[in-house]
């Protein structure tokens, strides 16, 4: 019903028809009234099957060779850069919506085997298989007292 009224919903008068405005106003309403530039993260899934961790990170648009896995101290970083490509810089954009830059997310890996972390990407997705620590129980002992 509003579509029809040459006003919007704040008295202000529609000038012309903006075929993008419906846009404006998803992202308006998704990203809040300011639209976000950069993205820094992205969403994961994780899975628990009792002897691993399955993690899966949506990152779709990338390349294998874009994306970096980095295990430092208990925390695995998962990076990827996505690149302006050459030919698009010159391109007279009317709307510009896929984000560039950096991505990261970082996880706690305690309690994981860093060794057998499994890592494969397809279909925009990386998904880690990542093997939990086999808890080790001190055998008791007897001390002899001398």
């Amino acid at each position: 019903m509003f579509e029809l009224i040459p006003f919007d919903r704040r008295g202000n008068r529609v000038s012309a028809y903006d075929p993008f405005r419906l846009f404006d106003e998803m992202e308006r309403s998704f990203w809040g009234s300011t639209p976000r530039q950069t993205v820094s993260s992205f969403r994961t899934d994780v899975a628990d099957t009792g002897d691993a961790f399955l993690l899966d990170a949506e990152l779709p648009g990338f390349k294998k060779e874009d994306i970096s896995i980095d295990v430092e101290n208990d925390c695995l970083t998962i990076s990827a850069e996505r690149k302006l490509d050459e030919e698009e810089k010159g391109k007279n954009f009317i709307k510009r919506e896929r984000y560039y830059g950096s991505f990261s997310r970082s996880f706690d890996v305690s309690g994981i085997n860093v060794d057998g972390i499994e890592a494969a990407y397809e279909d925009g997705v990386l998904k880690l298989k990542m093997p939990k620590k086999v808890e080790t129980v001190q055998a008791s002992r007897k001390l002899e007292i001398k």
